[in-house]
């Protein structure tokens, strides 16, 4: 029988599947609107989020806050989690077994909540979905995939080392306005790419076939 959402909230608290359990406060699941349309997908809960059990409500998630206000999008109407879903020591990186240990949750999220656009907030979201990548080059890029919608942009949080990136992240939420608006100009879609692809190796197979043909094999 598959959880609803408020039970796998439930379960997701009781995780303690990786070493960040043992030194975290608590397991911080995620927030929002369990039918939200937009998911975004952070880093790793910082202390604020360990304390309160809420993601970005710390410094970085009231900057969250000013770029949603900024495109009229209500907090409440989306839905924001995280890569891992305890606390790293010292805010350190989140490691790639942790990022492993904490994926059935991510899937989980996204497989009850269904949302039709994913916005990946720094590095550790983007390389889930796109591992190849890097975020310094694609920031503000948006991509069509297996029939979903990506938007990439920076962590909330380097805007508060670097008061630069605050335009950064603020140009690059207006892409998510224009997207939100029907507009997919900027949308890359690397799902034609794959049929273009699927359709080039199944002409060369029939290809093959038709030389197999005419030698009399009728392979």
């Amino acid at each position: 029988m598959e959880l609803t959402f408020d039970q796998l909230i439930e379960k997701c608290k009781k995780c303690s599947k990786c070493r960040l359990r043992s030194t975290a406060t608590q397991v911080v699941p995620g927030d929002g609107n369990p039918k939200a349309d937009i998911m975004f997908i952070g880093e790793g809960p910082g202390k604020n989020e360990d304390i309160e059990g809420v993601p970005f409500c710390g410094a970085a998630g009231k900057f969250l806050d000013e770029l949603l206000a900024s495109i009229d999008v209500k907090r409440e109407d989306v839905f924001i989690t995280n890569m891992v879903r305890c606390r790293p020591p010292g805010n350190r990186d989140p490691e790639d077994d942790e990022i492993q240990a904490c994926r059935e949750w991510t899937n989980a999220f996204i497989k009850i909540i269904t949302p039709k656009v994913f916005v990946l907030l720094g590095r550790f979201a983007m390389a889930k979905f796109f591992p190849k990548l890097k975020i310094s080059q694609v920031h503000g890029n948006a991509y069509r995939k297996w029939n979903r919608l990506f938007v990439i942009m920076y962590h909330p949080a380097v805007a508060l080392y670097n008061g630069s990136f605050r335009d950064t992240l603020t140009n690059d939420m207006t892409i998510l306005r224009e997207i939100l608006d029907g507009d997919e100009s900027r949308v890359e879609n690397l799902d034609d790419e794959k049929n273009e692809i699927k359709d080039m190796l199944e002409k060369k197979r029939e290809e093959k076939k038709g030389e197999k043909s005419q030698l009399g094999l009728n392979l």
